[in-house]
């Protein structure tokens, strides 16, 4: 009866202990996956809306007192400046939820060796995300970059408008959290500039490259 007892009670603290603990790693979580999309396919209502799409799926897992920046480049357009999304995200180091360390700063975040992969992309909820061969595949995510984390020049829409494009018209170009491609060619392997998106910028035209319209999110400070 005594050991019974012991064990009424010692679980649900085992239990506390468990949960406890990954709140705590969510708490210094400074980088994630979008669990999910906008629900509008790459209009995300411009860096602000993604940014706040970061911000409000950080504080649901249990992260607050950051500054949360998705990671996405815009064009220079209707008069604006171009902004690059290595210039957003602060100056590192990035943890995911389980504490493990993706990059420990810009220039290593966009370095050969950063530690970006599919096991470490997580969500701000600690799950991973599919990548090429689950189903469904929804590796591909929204970033609007150069691989050196820089905008593009020019007026060839890569970025659906700067995030306010759903419809059959503009492309996004699209990065692989899994780092893997139709090939073994750097693009298929580029975390962060691997293709365009194609048909447009609307949920359908993501999902049939393997999308859905995720993003990165940083903590800028």
């Amino acid at each position: 009866m005594t050991v019974s007892r012991c064990w009424v009670w010692l679980a649900p603290l085992a239990l506390c202990s468990v949960v406890g603990g990954a709140q705590a790693q969510q708490a210094d979580m400074t980088f994630f996956v979008t669990s999910a999309g906008s629900g509008k396919g790459a209009d995300l209502g411009g860096l602000d809306g993604a940014d706040q799409l970061c911000a409000r799926l950080a504080q649901a897992a249990g992260s607050s007192g950051k500054t949360w920046r998705a990671y996405l480049s815009t064009q220079a357009m209707g008069g604006t400046a171009a902004v690059n999304a290595r210039d957003r995200i602060g100056r590192g180091p990035w943890r995911n939820a389980k504490g493990v360390v993706v990059a420990k700063d810009v220039v290593d975040l966009h370095g050969p060796n950063n530690n970006l992969t599919k096991q470490t992309a997580l969500t701000e909820k600690g799950d991973g995300v599919n990548g090429r061969g689950d189903t469904p595949n929804t590796h591909d995510i929204l970033t609007g970059s150069q691989p050196d984390g820089t905008a593009f020049a020019g007026t060839e829409d890569r970025t659906c408008g700067n995030y306010t494009k759903s419809g059959a018209e503009g492309a996004v170009m699209l990065g692989h959290h899994d780092r893997m491609g139709l090939s073994e060619d750097p693009p298929a392997k580029s975390w962060n500039s691997s293709h365009l998106s194609r048909g447009g910028c609307s949920p359908d035209a993501l999902k049939s490259t393997g999308g859905a319209g995720l993003l990165y999110c940083f903590a800028a400070n």
